[in-house]
């Protein structure tokens, strides 16, 4: 299989050349040159095996460069027991005869993008040789707060690499800013961006596509590449945990094979609901996916009218992982759902780029709310969210995992559908501490106390452990204190791969 770029002004490359290149020379992402197929029977297997084997059976379908061995040697390094914290490695909680919530927090950062990130950098340095390439690989990662942390703790002292991560100064939870910058490893920088998530993720995107930057790294021995779920090596683990949720309902003996379920998916970027749809193309049994939104809700604006526009406010909430008004993967989708015409996604991105918005065509909207459904959460729906969970069910859930639920919630109301559906949870309820804390406790129980004494708090109050990955972490030493503007991206990257 090869892999084509989305705006069609690239050469196709293999698996393993897209992997080390991140991003496509023309400025688009790789995707799959043919559509790949799950049987009904190939899933049924599935529900007999363990997390390892459902990854290894679907990674194989995509990186057909890699032998089957050296993709099961990733993934056994990938999930096991010392970096995820439950055997099922994304475990499927139950909370009613409909709805069911899959837990994608179990590894080392507490988050969802431990699921792709802890196997990315043993994909990349197999891809780097595979491909020829002779530079060291020098890894450009812009997080609104969570990719960051677990592309530090997947890419750290992995021989052949460096990483440099930006996140935006004021756009990250305190857990989320500790996790970075204590971070340990020789090849490892984290710069502070005086500007919210979009401005740095758009300088990441600057730098990638500037000759003269690439050209001066290239003297100096390295090549760029991304750990961003615009690579597609982040991008294909992300599909296995639908079908390992599908085959987890199929063994519990909650669905019968070949029914369809709905997953609820909390996005910004739109990676992790567009991994969803991908299993959906493979011949998963999935009816709707419903994309949950906070108050930047520029996804919901285009699956409800067509129209992309990023000229509007920008809100700092309480899920700060999707304050996000540029939503790179939703590159992918449009390519896929117009059969690859890549000269309309290249008119799309070119107006994104120069006036900020474009509007797809009557028949590329009707084929997106043909499969897509969406609303969004503001802060005060989301905490309410958490509180009424928590007393109905007793299960604890973080302020993104929240949006996901109420937007699930007003899906019912707007469409009556009550079939079995997925809510996919995206982070520990303890990485964001004070709004849960103050959502199930009240104002009073947390005022004056510090993200940390909360922790505490809400493992007093709740019985849940404090995971691993976040206990103790304000008595680290801090290694990392650079802050920078937008405009300083370019010159500091240069700085650092000296």
């Amino acid at each position: 299989m090869l892999y084509q770029s989305t705006r069609g002004n690239s050469q196709p490359v293999s698996a393993a050349g897209a992997i080390k290149l991140g991003i496509a020379p023309d400025g688009g992402l790789f995707v799959p040159d043919r559509p790949v197929f799950v049987t009904a029977g190939e899933l049924a297997l599935m529900a007999g095996m363990t997390y390892q084997e459902r990854a290894a059976s679907i990674l194989q379908l995509f990186l057909t460069d890699f032998t089957s061995g050296e993709i099961r040697e990733c993934v056994q390094g990938a999930y096991d027991r010392e970096k995820f914290d439950v055997p099922e490695v994304a475990p499927l909680q139950k909370l009613d005869e409909h709805l069911y919530v899959l837990e994608l927090w179990h590894g080392p950062t507490c988050a969802f993008k431990d699921m792709a990130l802890q196997i990315l950098p043993r994909f990349l340095p197999r891809a780097v040789k595979k491909t020829g390439e002779d530079r060291e690989i020098a890894i450009l990662v812009a997080t609104s707060g969570d990719t960051g942390k677990a592309a530090l703790e997947g890419f750290r002292d992995v021989p052949g690499t460096r990483i440099i991560v930006f996140f935006p100064a004021r756009g990250v939870s305190e857990v989320q800013r500790l996790q970075m910058i204590t971070q340990e490893g020789r090849n490892v920088h984290v710069v502070a961006v005086e500007g919210n998530f979009d401005q740095t993720q758009s300088g990441v995107k600057a730098i990638f596509t500037d000759p003269a930057v690439n050209a001066a790294i290239d003297r100096r021995g390295y090549r760029f590449s991304s750990a961003n779920s615009i690579n597609w090596g982040r991008l294909v683990p992300q599909i296995v945990y639908y079908f390992s949720a599908y085959a987890d309902l199929l063994a519990k003996g909650e669905i019968a094979s070949g029914e369809t379920v709905n997953f609820v998916v909390p996005t910004g970027n739109f990676g992790n609901i567009l991994a969803a749809f991908y299993a959906r193309q493979m011949g998963l049994p999935v009816k709707r996916l419903i994309c949950a939104a906070n108050r930047n809700n520029v996804l919901t604006d285009f699956i409800r009218t067509g129209t992309y526009d990023r000229t509007r406010e920008f809100y700092r909430t309480i899920s700060p992982s999707m304050d996000i008004l540029i939503s790179s993967n939703l590159e992918r989708l449009l390519y896929e759902v117009t059969g690859g015409d890549a000269a309309r996604v290249r008119e799309w991105m070119g107006a994104l780029q120069t006036a900020g918005r474009y509007q797809v065509d009557g028949e590329t909207l009707e084929k997106i709310q043909a499969v897509f459904w969406s609303d969004f959460a503001g802060d005060p729906a989301t905490m309410e969210t958490i509180r009424n969970t928590y007393r109905q069910y007793g299960y604890l859930m973080d302020t993104h995992t929240a949006v996901g639920k109420y937007v699930y919630d007003r899906y019912v109301e707007a469409t009556g559908d009550t079939g079995k559906t997925v809510i996919a949870s995206t982070a520990s309820p303890f990485k964001f501490n004070q709004s849960v804390a103050t959502a199930i406790l009240g104002e009073e129980a947390v005022r004056g106390k510090g993200e940390f004494e909360l922790l505490e708090i809400l493992s007093r109050a709740t019985g849940l452990p404090i995971p691993k990955g976040l206990k103790d972490l304000d008595k680290k030493p801090v290694r990392h204190t650079l802050t920078v503007a937008p405009e300083e991206m370019k010159r500091v990257v240069q700085e650092l791969l000296t």
